[in-house]
């Protein structure tokens, strides 16, 4: 079988609700190619947003719980995508939601069981697309690459502007990629004391000015010193990052600008020395949440002299599904999804784990 029709599913760090989206993909003569039949966002309400919030310092039992609550919590959401839009459906490809990232301690883990979604939906499943990676030594992140490689592959670099920011781009002929910066899970924390879920069109930090002091104690941080491979987590914000931007006495609408500010630097820095001294005659597609913020969009073209690209919506908002849905795809194909080159992992891998009857896929 060479077309697959794929729900693929995403939840990010930024934590603003599940993204759904159905794709077709089809390989003609070894290329790729993919059409969007549907999407849709279903946004966390409350108690879930707190409940993955806090699940890290819960206890076993409750993890293991929510794990499975929150399998059949998407199981039942595909379920009510699929009716509504009328769907069919080979193959549900799920990313869950990130409780620990730690690949320094040979750790990261996805909630979401694979068997809840599969056993509501009735549709087999690949889930849990991060772990063998950060077994065989990589980051576990971030694994969109594969998608800017065999579907994006006419830019020369994938900037994914979503709780963090993360870029993939060709460098000495393979295909590399990493975490920047924290992103919107910064923008959002510091919206959240204005009692909204985010800075929309970018209007908190229009109103602000940059504070070059908390500007210059940001810039410190050791992690931008390191080479790729890397990548970050929610922990490493806690632990390294946020207390900088909690002590630090400014008006919030300051601390909203000096942040973007922050972020669009880290981000423009890495695009110079990623360009191979073209910048001028380098194409950056940019995507995620972050590139509908206005604001943050002229400080990243401001800052840069590449060619920068803002696709239609539907790429904007959904090109991680996407991705996840098309390494599903491979997965059930035996194909790598997941390179070393992104990860820094001792090995490529076909990443994924199966949940269901696969009997009339592989």
């Amino acid at each position: 079988m060479e077309i697959y029709n794929v729900i693929g599913v995403m939840s990010g760090t930024s934590m603003d609700g599940i993204d759904f989206v159905h794709c077709t993909f089809e390989n003609k003569e070894g290329k790729w190619k993919y059409t969007v039949n549907a999407h849709e966002t279903t946004e966390y309400d409350e108690k879930w947003r707190m409940r993955l919030s806090k699940l890290r310092t819960q206890s076993a039992y409750n993890f293991v719980r929510t794990d499975r609550y929150f399998g059949e919590y998407i199981g039942i959401l595909i379920n009510e995508f699929i009716k509504k839009k009328n769907l069919k459906t080979d193959l549900i490809s799920s990313h869950g939601h990130t409780i620990f990232h730690q690949p320094e301690n040979n750790l990261t883990t996805q909630i979401g069981d694979g068997n809840a979604i599969s056993a509501i939906t009735g549709i087999p499943v690949v889930a849990n697309f991060r772990a063998i990676d950060v077994i065989l030594g990589g980051q576990g992140a971030p694994l969109v690459g594969i998608g800017d490689e065999l579907l994006f592959s006419e830019y020369d670099m994938c900037l994914n502007l979503g709780g963090f920011a993360n870029i993939s781009a060709i460098v000495g002929g393979k295909r590399i990629a990493y975490d920047i910066c924290p992103a919107n899970i910064l923008l959002n924390r510091i919206a959240r004391e204005f009692d909204l879920e985010y800075d929309e069109d970018g209007k908190i930090a229009e109103q602000g000015k940059i504070d070059y002091d908390l500007l210059a104690e940001l810039n410190k941080i050791e992690y931008y010193k390191q080479e790729y491979p890397k990548s970050l987590g929610r922990e490493w914000i806690n632990q390294f990052f946020w207390n900088i931007v909690r002590e630090s006495k400014i008006d919030k609408k300051d601390k909203m600008k000096t942040l973007v500010d922050h972020i669009s630097g880290q981000i423009s820095d890495n695009i110079e020395k990623l360009c191979n001294g073209n910048i001028n005659n380098t194409k950056v597609l940019i995507t995620g949440g972050g590139a509908h913020n206005p604001v943050l969009v002229d400080f990243i073209k401001n800052g840069s002299d590449a060619q920068i690209v803002i696709p239609d919506p539907t790429t904007i908002d959904f090109k991680e599904a996407i991705v996840f849905a098309l390494m599903g795809v491979l997965r059930i194909q035996n194909k790598v999804n997941v390179k070393s080159s992104f990860t820094g992992a001792t090995a490529d891998s076909i990443s994924g784990s199966l949940h269901g009857d696969f009997s009339k896929l592989i």
